[in-house]
């Protein structure tokens, strides 16, 4: 007879065998060039795109811990379309990732990027407000997601133009009954019984509710962005504020 920390161990390896990095907006459409001047494009050192972030002050971007290991080398803000050089690329001068993160399907799915030096805040860059750490998400809550992953499942080609779509919140105990296993600190939104939602390489990318970056672009299910089976998942933000005010600043609160 199997032992109980073996039953667990092939319960917790046959979830995360489900999991899909999250990466391309399915069914969405062009961000508009006057919005959204927060999205960071995390590169790797040949210049291709690997996830997405969001810039929180002059020089620290947040991303997905599960990022790191594309080892990205640069952030590139301030241009929607890639292919674009008018735009500001800043070396990555250090990582950090929350101590508690040991993989995508066990949560704290999180990462401060530090930049090697500030970014020129204006026009085309702006930094996004984090919430409150007492925010409330209602269900059905429509909330936008953005990136420059996949637009289908099927396509290897990432997007070169950002893309976005409206996705609703999804009631956390859905989230986990449709899962079957759930991290503790997730928001749920889009994804399961909708073709809208984020695919491969839209990890790091914000979830923004009423102009606020609530969650992080985490995982998906098997890489099915079409029509998943299951909800889409991001690491909420609420439960990493004193965390990163405290790796940013060290006393001084970004709310």
């Amino acid at each position: 007879m199997l032992s109980l920390q073996k039953i667990l161990l092939l319960h917790v390896l046959a979830c995360l065998g489900r999991l899909a990095h999250g990466s391309d907006i399915i069914d969405g459409e062009k961000a508009p060039e006057n919005s959204m001047h927060y999205m960071a494009s995390v590169q790797n050192n040949m210049g291709q795109h690997v996830c997405g972030g969001f810039l929180i002050t002059e020089d620290f971007v947040v991303s997905a811990a599960h990022c790191d290991k594309y080892n990205p080398t640069y952030v590139v803000l301030g241009n929607h379309n890639l292919k674009n050089g008018n735009h500001q690329k800043i070396r990555i001068e250090k990582k950090i990732i929350h101590e508690n993160y040991k993989s995508v399907g066990l949560g704290d799915d999180i990462m401060l990027i530090k930049l090697s030096k500030k970014a020129h805040l204006g026009h085309m860059v702006r930094t996004i407000q984090l919430p409150p750490e007492e925010i409330h998400l209602r269900e059905n809550q429509v909330c936008q997601v953005a990136g420059w992953g996949k637009t289908k499942t099927d396509d290897n080609k990432p997007a070169d133009e950002l893309m976005v779509v409206d996705v609703s919140v999804i009631d956390k105990q859905i989230c986990k009954d449709q899962w079957g296993n759930l991290p503790a600190n997730v928001v749920c939104a889009g994804g399961y019984g909708t073709p809208k939602g984020f695919c491969q390489g839209d990890s790091g990318g914000p979830l923004v509710c009423q102009g606020l970056a609530v969650g992080i672009v985490s995982y998906n299910h098997n890489g099915i962005c079409n029509y998943p089976e299951e909800p889409n998942v991001y690491t909420d933000i609420t439960k990493y504020v004193q965390w990163i005010n405290k790796t940013v600043t060290g006393r001084n609160s970004l709310v």
